[in-house]
């Protein structure tokens, strides 16, 4: 597992509700928007961390959109202290995160990604915080309570595999359309859950849609 930051990032770590949090706060390529992205990564419990290939693209995405971005790993994942709540830590941890970039930065808006288990952190975060963006790659309808989250008004774009043998993606895209409103959704004929070979295409097919 790659833990490397990219030339464009910094480390950093902040107070959490549970102890420290790290997190890595990476510069916009390109035409700063004066936006912040914040990406939610996989499963702590099954290896996920802000050092995943999706959630790295999702960063990559963002800053070539011009946002500054930060990823961060959840309690008790790296050095972030604390250990697995079930989703409700996580989202106070993303909820302290945000609460600490509106303390530090001078932005006008905030984004917000998650992957597989992050895209139901990142979804229920974005209900709670004032995002203009939300960005669901592969969201874990099955395994978390995704159809309680209140209706989800800011640009949503969902990516889904069609090849995920992780997260049914027939699950997922009954659930997206019965949404309202719905969110904007590109399917991935080739990928599997990780979008392994495909993660090119999806930042492509990101940008596109949330440009």
């Amino acid at each position: 597992m790659m833990t490397k930051l990219a030339p464009n990032e910094t480390a950093n770590e902040i107070k959490g509700p549970a102890g420290k949090l790290e997190i890595a706060i990476g510069t916009p390529i390109g035409v700063d928007r004066n936006a912040i992205g914040v990406i939610c990564h996989p499963h702590p419990l099954h290896g996920g961390t802000m050092y995943n290939k999706v959630v790295t693209t999702l960063a990559r995405t963002f800053q070539g959109l011009g946002a500054t971005t930060v990823r961060f790993n959840f309690r008790g994942v790296g050095k972030s202290q604390g250990e697995y709540n079930h989703g409700r830590g996580e989202v106070d941890d993303l909820l302290a995160v945000v609460k600490w970039l509106q303390a530090e930065m001078d932005y006008k808006e905030l984004w917000l990604a998650g992957f597989s288990f992050g895209a139901f952190i990142a979804a229920s975060g974005a209900v709670q915080l004032p995002a203009k963006k939300l960005v669901t790659v592969a969201p874990p309808v099955m395994h978390f309570p995704m159809r309680d989250i209140p209706p989800i008004l800011c640009q949503w774009v969902l990516a889904q595999g069609d090849q995920d043998d992780v997260v049914p993606p027939e699950e997922v895209l009954v659930w997206a359309e019965s949404r309202q409103p719905p969110p904007a959704i590109i399917r991935f004929p080739e990928a599997g859950h990780f979008f392994h070979g495909q993660l090119g295409e999806l930042r492509m097919k990101l940008e596109e849609a949330l440009s």
